[in-house]
C-alpha cells in the first residue's frame, strides 16, 4: 500500500552536453556522456520519495544494467517497486542533448515502457492510494485505464500530459488535476495564447500550467491563482517538470490544497534546475527548508 501511486515510465538518461543542437544531416561534437536514472514515471516517484512521501511506481524495466540502475535509484529514494515488472525488452532510454543555457532536447526509446499494460492496474495496486499520478511515456490505453480505475475507486487522479497527446473526453472528465506546461496547454486548446481557464472546459476538475522560471498558474472552478517561482540560475532543466509533478502529488497526498501544493512544487522544481541530471537533482524535504 502506498499513499502515492505513480503509473509511468522508467528510462536511463544518456545526456550529452553540446554547444548547439545539430541541424538535419549535420554532425556536432559533444562532451562526455553522463548516465543517470530517469523517465517521467520514475522521476516523479523519486521526487515524491525524496520529500518523504509513501510512494510506489507501477511500470516496467528490462533485465539489463539500465534496469538495475533504475531499481537502485528508486530504492535509494524510498520508492516501492512491488509493481515494477522486469520484462523481456530493453529498458527505456532517453537520449538528451543539453546546451549551455540549461535547455534540453530529448529523444525517447520506450523499450520496456511499452510493455506496461492496462491489466497491470489491478485492484490491489490502488488499495490505500490517496493520489494516482500518471504521464504519457507508457501506452495511452494503460494511462486511460489507470485514470478511470482511480475514478471508480474514489482516488484523485493527477495527469501530467507529457508528451502531449489527444485524449478521450471520458478520460479528461475523470482527471482531478490536469498538469501541463505552456506548450501542452497550447496543444490542447489549439492556441499558444489561450486562457488557461479554458482547460476546465475540456473536463478536468482543476488544472496546473507550469511556466518554467515564471512559476505556475493554478486553475480551479472558482478562481485562477499565479504561483511565483524563486529566482535561480538554471544549469540543467532535465526532469524539472517531473520534479514538480512528484512534489505536487506528495503534497496533495498529505492533504494540502492545490495552490499550497503548487507553491511547494515550484520550489522543488526551482532547486532541481540548479543541479545536473534528473533524479540526482531532486531535493529532500530537509534541503527544501
Amino acid at each position: 500500500m502506498s499513499a502515492v501511486l505513480v503509473v509511468g515510465s522508467a528510462n536511463a538518461d544518456l545526456v550529452v552536453p553540446v554547444d548547439r543542437r545539430p541541424a538535419g544531416g549535420e554532425t556536432v561534437l559533444g562532451g562526455d556522456t553522463v548516465l543517470s536514472p530517469g523517465g517521467k514515471g520514475a522521476n516523479t516517484a523519486v521526487a515524491a520519495g525524496r520529500l518523504g512521501a509513501d510512494v510506489a511506481l507501477l511500470g516496467a524495466v528490462g533485465d539489463d544494467p539500465y534496469g538495475r540502475l533504475l531499481r537502485e535509484s528508486l530504492a535509494g529514494a524510498g520508492v516501492g517497486t512491488q509493481h515494477l515488472r522486469t520484462v523481456d525488452r530493453p529498458t527505456g532510454i532517453a537520449y538528451i542533448t543539453l546546451t549551455p543555457d540549461g535547455e534540453n532536447s530529448i529523444l525517447v526509446s520506450p523499450g520496456a515502457n511499452s510493455a506496461v499494460q492496462p491489466a497491470d492496474l489491478t485492484d490491489d495496486a490502488l488499495d490505500g492510494v490517496r493520489v494516482l499520478v500518471t504521464s504519457l511515456e507508457v501506452p495511452l490505453s494503460t494511462v486511460e485505464r489507470a485514470v478511470l480505475r482511480a475514478r471508480e475507486k474514489g482516488v484523485p487522479a493527477l495527469l501530467n500530459l507529457s508528451p502531449a497527446a489527444e485524449l478521450s473526453a471520458d478520460m479528461l472528465a475523470a482527471v482531478d488535476v490536469l498538469l501541463v506546461n505552456e506548450h501542452e496547454a497550447g496543444y490542447l486548446l489549439g492556441a499558444s495564447d489561450a486562457d488557461p481557464r479554458e482547460l476546465l472546459g475540456l473536463g478536468p476538475r482543476s488544472a496546473v500550467v507550469t511556466r518554467g522560471a515564471a512559476g505556475a498558474v493554478v486553475v480551479e472552478a472558482d478562481k485562477s491563482t499565479t504561483v511565483e517561482s524563486p529566482r535561480v540560475e538554471a544549469v540543467d532543466t532535465t526532469g524539472a517538470g517531473d520534479a514538480f509533478a512528484g512534489a505536487l502529488a506528495a503534497s496533495l497526498a498529505d492533504g494540502a490544497g492545490l495552490v499550497e501544493a503548487a507553491e511547494r512544487a515550484v520550489r522543488v522544481a526551482a532547486v532541481s534546475v540548479t543541479r545536473h541530471g534528473a533524479q540526482p537533482s531532486y531535493p529532500t524535504a530537509g534541503e527544501l527548508e
